[in-house]
């Protein structure tokens, strides 16, 4: 059977804004729902096509999907339309609460990951390309130890939520539907406190300072991140603690700089060890090495020391030195230098004798 057009399902424009998409769904499910026409197959049937337009015409990316290739485009991203009324009351739970009175959305357990927490590390230049070990201090919330984390006082314990009697859900319904939302009273928990920890104010939580060792990897970089797992905050009744997410900023270097895996560096040499050829010692990060320089050599050159840049991260080698040479000109000559050189100018043929 062939389908039809979604927007002549839901009768607007293919120009129609969000909100007139919207209202008109709105509308066609008051009018369809089941429970308005009991045993009324082709009314169930038009609640559903509704839906499925809906949830097409709704969405930004299917809907610009769908307007240029049809229902072909649609079902080339996974989508097979109307999967069921649970479907229904997931994703259009905004709808639901207007149009019924009470949210579509599932109760969701009390039982919560803790959040994640964020620290910001200022390292050494040295420190990020060698690695290092380091402890850090943070502030966070983990389990209260006047009341172990209960939330209530010494002597006392949290009771049953009378409204839900500790399921942490209640119920509710309209017609065929029954729907479990959370507890509005003890929001899930499904236990209330009458006598709050006077440590933790009943929040079962108290901030606590906490130090955390920490391994810095070679050839991390500014804006590397490292995540501790379980060292974020602790999570609500039972759950898992979230992660630490420590930002690596590395401070600038008085000489070396980086660029990718390779380290760069400026070294002076004099007019002398360019023109006749020299051996230099050139700092590295793993101490001085010596470099060849060339007779003839002239300012600006660039040379390379192999393998003694900055360590790859998943430890596949290392990046490189890269030396530019710069010859440096004298400015406080003595009578004798100043004339030797002209001697040597004059040999050059660049002045008379």
């Amino acid at each position: 059977m062939e389908r039809r057009d979604y927007y002549e399902i839901l009768g607007v424009d293919r120009s129609a804004s969000d909100e007139e998409i919207k209202r008109s769904y709105r509308r066609l499910a008051m009018q369809h729902h089941p429970d308005r026409n009991p045993g009324d197959k082709k009314a169930e049937e038009k609640f559903k096509e509704a839906a499925e337009a809906y949830e097409v015409l709704r969405d930004a990316e299917k809907r610009k999907i769908y307007d240029r290739y049809g229902h072909e485009g649609i079902n080339g991203t996974g989508f097979r339309g109307f999967s069921g009324f649970d479907d229904i009351f997931t994703n259009f739970s905004d709808i639901f609460e207007d149009v019924f009175g009470f949210s579509g959305t599932r109760a969701r357990s009390a039982v919560r990951q803790g959040a994640d927490l964020r620290y910001d590390l200022r390292v050494s230049f040295m420190d990020a390309v060698k690695g290092t070990s380091t402890q850090i201090e943070l502030e966070k919330f983990e389990r209260c130890r006047e009341c172990a984390g209960t939330g209530a006082a010494a002597g006392t314990q949290p009771e049953n939520c009378p409204r839900c009697a500790g399921r942490g859900t209640v119920t509710q319904s309209s017609g065929f539907f029954t729907i479990s939302t959370t507890c509005p009273q003890c929001r899930g928990a499904g236990r209330v406190i009458k006598n709050p920890c006077k440590a933790c104010y009943g929040t079962g939580k108290a901030k606590v300072r906490k130090t955390v060792s920490l391994r810095i990897p070679a050839g991390v970089e500014t804006g590397s991140r490292l995540r501790l797992r379980g060292e974020g905050e602790e999570g609500d009744f039972g759950g898992p603690s979230g992660d630490l997410y420590v930002f690596i900023h590395v401070e600038p270097h008085e000489f070396f700089e980086r660029d990718g895996h390779d380290i760069l560096c400026r070294i002076p040499v004099s007019i002398t060890q360019a023109a006749l050829g020299a051996a230099v010692e050139v700092p590295t990060v793993e101490g001085k090495e010596s470099l060849k320089i060339p007779k003839g050599t002239q300012s600006g050159r660039i040379f390379r020391l192999k393998g003694k840049g900055v360590p790859h991260l998943k430890g596949l080698g290392r990046g490189d030195q890269v030396i530019q040479v710069l010859v440096k000109i004298p400015t406080n000559l003595s009578r004798k230098q100043e004339d030797l050189l002209r001697e040597f100018a004059r040999l050059s043929g660049e002045i008379s004798s």
